[in-house]
């Protein structure tokens, strides 16, 4: 398969093994329109691979992906894609990691933020440098968590530590995310490359079609929800994007190092 297209993403593959970097890390892997677009596209290739087993997405340098590049959010408020591709691409992101029949281990590096989160999240297996951070903190420059931080949350670690994170911003580190469920290791730099590597081994010498097919079936009802809660909630973030002040408000006050002033409604 041609993966030399890609630009913001790095694709290796060894051994029935690809190696997916998000590769932006001048920007701490923040998602611009180059990356959402090949997120959108990258699972759905690699599923198709017949040279490909297992799947590793990992981010380049310090962090694993710092969410929304929020130069190029900003610029979608300026000058307005059709909400429709952008929440097409989203749709795809996520249902092509869910649809994606090779499974799918996250080697966390470093922090995982906002849709880098989701990303991570959505993951089968995530393995994570235990001095790594998560979050979602959409509501903190007056977006809505709609990307997927609102379906994959709650289904991890239920809805009341789910709205506790997802309502205020609230960070959460690796330790503490592995111990509630939320990630399944957090463990020191020197054991990441060890631990991921065990797991991969594992599952690229296990029976193919049987871990293929239990993925899908464990899948289901995410795959379900993604009718009944993503639409909608990609819907709602589109609302805050376009329909009142407090994104604007937000990325101004985020970008000159000050506290936002809210509307009250």
């Amino acid at each position: 398969m041609p993966y030399s297209k890609y630009d913001s993403l790095s694709i290796a593959i060894d051994n029935r093994v690809a190696t997916v970097t998000l590769n932006r890390p001048d920007t701490l892997n923040a998602v611009d329109g180059t990356l959402h677009h090949e997120l959108a596209t990258i699972f759905w290739e690699l599923g198709d691979d017949p040279a490909v087993s297992v799947i590793v997405l990992t981010g380049a340098g310090r962090a694993f992906c710092a969410g929304g590049d929020l130069k190029w959010v900003k610029g979608s408020i300026e000058t307005p894609l059709p909400f429709t591709l952008m929440m097409r691409e989203g749709k795809k992101i996520v249902m092509g990691i869910l649809e994606c029949p090779k499974p799918i281990i996250c080697r966390l590096n470093g922090d995982a933020i906002g849709f880098g989160a989701t990303v991570a999240l959505l993951s089968d297996i995530i393995i994570a440098v235990d001095t790594a951070r998560i979050a979602d903190p959409h509501v903190r420059i007056g977006l809505v968590a709609g990307d997927g931080g609102a379906l994959i949350w709650p289904q991890l670690i239920g809805f009341a530590k789910a709205k506790e994170f997802l309502l205020t911003g609230n960070s959460i580190d690796a330790k503490e995310a592995a111990r509630i469920g939320l990630i399944n290791y957090a463990v020191s730099e020197d054991e990441l490359d060890a631990t991921v590597g065990r797991f991969v081994k594992q599952i690229a010498n296990g029976s193919q079609s049987a871990i293929r097919y239990t993925k899908q079936a464990v899948n289901i009802p995410l795959r379900q929800l993604v009718a009944s809660v993503l639409d909608c909630s990609l819907a709602c973030e589109g609302l805050t994007t376009f329909q009142n002040g407090d994104l604007r408000e937000g990325l101004d006050a985020f970008m000159n190092g000050r506290k936002p002033n809210y509307s009250a409604s």
